[in-house]
């Protein structure tokens, strides 16, 4: 016999969770807590857009909120919500073998194994780029890590280091802010490669974070 309440509590998650603006959203909320209108920048959506998604999120049990003055912020609630949306990931990698094609393009998304960013970071022979916007560096970041945000790397490559092969790196593997740093920073001349499994991979292995705020 199966427990139908517990299928339907799955199914209802899993109904909130078939919505590509509420994933962008949870993952915006990895390890940060943001306001209403700091997510809508953030996903391009509109601010009652943004609102809507949030609340449905949060009936799910999925995200908690709270006032500050005039503001709504939002998290994400306690559990492993984070797996869930790994085992989502893991299956439609497996599912779509050409999403890791897309994402592992070794010819121009070279990545870095974890195994030798460690090497690297105890060596202090490479620079950590986080790409994310401020307000999510300022909350967590891979320790000795240097901000600039993806959209504004163009006009601050001058703040690089020229002597060191540059490590950029952003949310997660499905983020495409490191890849289209990487992009930009190839098209420039500039030797880099990407820590795949970003700031969420790197916390989730239960490493050390700093944060600025």
């Amino acid at each position: 016999m199966f427990d139908k309440q517990i299928l339907v509590e799955i199914a209802e998650i899993a109904k909130v969770l078939g919505n590509i603006h509420r994933l962008i959203l949870l993952e915006c909320l990895i390890d940060t807590e943001q306001s209403v209108e700091n997510l809508s920048a953030l996903s391009g959506l509109s601010i009652a857009n943004t609102s809507q998604h949030l609340q449905h999120l949060k009936r799910a049990g999925l995200l908690q909120s709270r006032k500050s003055g005039k503001h709504v912020l939002y998290r994400r609630s306690e559990g492993p919500i984070m797996d869930i949306l790994s085992a989502l990931q893991q299956y439609t990698e497996f599912n779509r073998k050409e999403m890791r094609r897309l994402i592992d393009d070794s010819s121009s998304q070279e990545a870095i194994s974890w195994e030798e960013l460690l090497e690297r970071i105890k060596a202090k022979s490479m620079t950590l780029l986080d790409v994310r916007p401020k307000e999510e560096f300022e909350q967590g970041h891979l320790p000795n890590a240097i901000n600039i945000p993806v959209d504004e790397l163009e006009h601050r490559l001058d703040e690089l280091a020229s002597n060191q092969e540059l490590i950029a790196y952003c949310r997660g593997p499905y983020c495409v802010l490191s890849a289209n740093a990487l992009a930009l920073l190839h098209a420039k001349g500039i030797q880099a490669r990407r820590f795949k499994k970003g700031f969420s991979g790197w916390k989730e292995a239960g490493m050390r974070i700093e944060t600025d705020s």
